[in-house]
């Protein structure tokens, strides 16, 4: 690694934090819509309930990125974090989607996605200090945990808000294929009780940003 490659990465680090957490958010493809159009009327207590639900997930895919950005970072070789990279810009894309949901349900995202990132971005970091397999293997574990939160707030979801559920749906999906590629790729299964940790830890993100 040459003398100069640590301060590229860090600082290349610094602008996809800068651009996460205070710019909007960006697509490179088209926000899913429902089948058979996207025409609804959500009484107003659906549309708390999805808003305060959309706020969750946006919270959810802001702390993915950052988990990956940490990691990539540290990853070890640039394979693996061409990999992460990839799996936190279909993050990015899932981001804008939750954000632009959030714009049409007159919602704000979270007051605290700064401090989502910078937790996650280091328990990211701190994940691949382990080592690429090991931090493959936290990805695999991060998809599975979002598979099953994305899968509740489906149940939650107002049977009424067919926009929501069409974003999550494919949000769910990409999850999924992202876990298995990352297993697919070496990644070794997280021990039992740092997966515990992340669920308790997700919990009380998912809990202050239905909210706030």
């Amino acid at each position: 690694m040459g003398p100069g490659r640590p301060l590229d990465l860090n600082l290349a680090a610094l602008d996809r934090a800068l651009r996460a957490v205070f710019a909007p958010a960006r697509t490179s493809r088209p926000v899913p819509i429902p089948d058979g159009g996207s025409v609804e009327t959500l009484s107003e207590a659906d549309r708390r309930t999805s808003a305060a639900l959309m706020r969750v997930n946006h919270a959810g895919e802001l702390a993915a990125q950052a988990l990956y950005h940490g990691q990539a970072l540290v990853a070890r070789s640039d394979a693996t974090r061409e990999m992460l990279l990839a799996a936190a810009r279909s993050e990015s894309d899932h981001l804008a989607w939750c954000e632009k949901r959030l714009t049409e349900l007159a919602a704000r995202p979270s007051l605290l996605n700064p401090l989502w990132y910078a937790g996650s971005f280091l328990i990211g970091a701190g994940a691949a200090l382990l080592g690429d397999r090991a931090s493959l293997g936290f990805v695999a574990e991060t998809e599975r945990q979002v598979e099953g939160h994305l899968d509740e707030h489906l149940d939650r979801l107002p049977a009424g808000d067919a926009r929501s559920r069409a974003i999550l749906e494919t949000m769910r999906a990409e999850e999924i294929a992202n876990g298995a590629a990352a297993a697919a790729a070496g990644g070794v299964r997280t021990p039992a009780p740092v997966g515990a940790l992340m669920r308790r830890t997700a919990r009380i993100m998912t809990g202050s940003a239905y909210w706030i």
